[in-house]
């Protein structure tokens, strides 16, 4: 019986161990240890690119004062290879489009005080079936550390048949994080920022920090209030994956595309710096508007994305229309709440196609101290907007717009000011009576 007993507790104990979640450590590396700003080509140019193109982003990213407020990264994305490797087995650039060569090109941003970023797959082609990297990560990692490059957006097409890979999605993504270790080792170079592109499709949150420093949570990015509210839907049950060293990319910006208002604009923003995504640029910056430059250079809400102090994002604490925790793709969680080294921040979404006003007590959120009174700094008025206690108002929020602010404690809350608890539930008296209400 002793040795049955000592079976079964053994047995129990392995359940119990092995339903615990492993415990992902980041991969801390030396590289984005807060999320990635700059610029990509994709959204704007898809393949119509050139080294002109390029450089003339670059120096736009300057001159416009977007590298000032933390934009560095000039990314290339696909289509700026030869369709064909060379004869030795490198990737070779397109001899039309960059004829003057990446390793001149990448020295050219370099010398702007910007960084450069390349493109890859991990599979046997590109999505553009341009080569990728499948076999050849080594190979192609030295090429792109050759060439001057200092990040890697890696993508997930033309995947090779099973019984040839023989791994699952970590693994296949493990063999270029290998490569990029290797190489730093070996050359006593920074490893490149690698961002993991396989659209969300087998949960990257869980283990994509092994690997890299974001990883892409959903399909492609739209420039309309759909696929903006669909991206914010998908991440609200995963934002807390997000912290320093690694990230959920919510996708390039599409900001100054068209398709957007400009309420619809600031929340898109808004979205992706408060829920700490890498921000990469993604529209023609010779014709952004200034309306869209200001979104884009809002340095209240570019401080929070950049906290050195909290790597955390914001997450919901009420999802408003919906029931908490019910997934919609059209009408997200609305209130949100999270730490930062300020203060507790706060974004409101109106999910609504009209004007609302928008009603939250403070202690909903679990960053805020009962009992005490908060400073109101609005993130988009760059306003101070006097002191809160026990709730906030937010009237008249557009239609899909929003509310970003900044609460800072300011000492205890006025005697008198409501009933014992803000928040009723359980509320007790120390001689055992249950306050009003609770």
């Amino acid at each position: 019986m002793g040795s049955f007993i000592l079976l079964l507790a053994s047995l129990l104990t392995g359940t119990i161990l092995r339903r615990e979640p492993p415990v992902v450590q980041a991969l801390d590396n030396g590289v984005a240890r807060l999320p990635v700003l700059g610029y990509n080509t994709w959204n704007a140019y898809h393949c119509d690119i050139n080294e002109t193109v390029v450089l003339e982003a670059a120096k736009l990213i300057v001159s416009l004062g977007l590298s000032d407020v933390g934009y560095k990264y000039i990314n290339i994305d696909d289509c700026y290879a030869e369709k064909n490797r060379s004869a030795s087995g490198d990737i070779v650039a397109d001899k039309t489009r960059f004829p003057a060569g990446m390793k001149k090109l990448t020295n050219q941003i370099h010398a702007m005080g910007l960084k450069a970023g390349i493109y890859s797959d991990s599979g046997w082609f590109t999505c553009q079936l341009y080569p990728g990297s499948y076999q050849n990560e080594a190979r192609d990692a030295k090429t792109f550390q050759d060439w001057g490059f200092d990040y890697l957006k890696y993508d997930n097409c033309a995947v090779p048949y099973d019984d040839i890979i023989r791994e699952g999605i970590v693994g296949k993504y493990q063999r270029m994080a290998n490569a990029i270790t290797d190489l730093s080792k070996s050359s006593g170079k920074p490893p490149l920022v690698f961002s993991i592109c396989e659209w969300g499709r087998e949960q990257p949150w869980l283990w994509g920090r092994r690997l890299g420093q974001s990883w892409r949570t959903t399909g492609d990015i739209g420039p309309n209030v759909g696929s903006i509210a669909s991206i914010i839907n998908q991440n609200s049950f995963i934002a807390w994956a997000s912290d320093f060293y690694g990230h959920n990319d919510m996708d390039i910006l599409e900001i100054g595309n068209g398709g957007l208002t400009h309420d619809e604009a600031k929340t898109h923003f808004t979205a992706w710096a408060l829920m700490k995504s890498p921000l990469l640029i993604g529209t023609d910056l010779s014709k952004i508007s200034d309306n869209d430059l200001a979104i884009l250079k809002n340095k209240e809400i570019l401080a929070i994305n950049q906290d050195p102090v909290v790597g955390t994002s914001v997450i919901p604490f009420r999802w408003g229309i919906n029931p908490d925790w019910v997934s919609n793709s059209t009408s997200p969680a609305q209130y949100w709440s999270g730490e930062s080294q300020n203060g507790t921040v706060f974004m409101l979404i109106n999910t609504l196609n009209s004007t609302a006003d928008m009603f939250f007590n403070l202690t909903e959120s679990p960053w805020i101290r009962a009992g005490r009174q908060y400073a109101v700094r609005d993130l988009w008025t760059h306003t101070d907007n006097g002191t809160a206690v026990r709730n906030f108002t937010a009237r008249a929020v557009p239609a899909h717009g929003v509310v970003a602010l900044l609460l800072k404690d300011a000492g205890d809350e006025p005697a008198g000011s409501g009933p014992p608890c803000a928040r009723p539930e359980w509320c007790i008296n120390q001689n055992g009576t249950l306050a009003p209400g609770a």
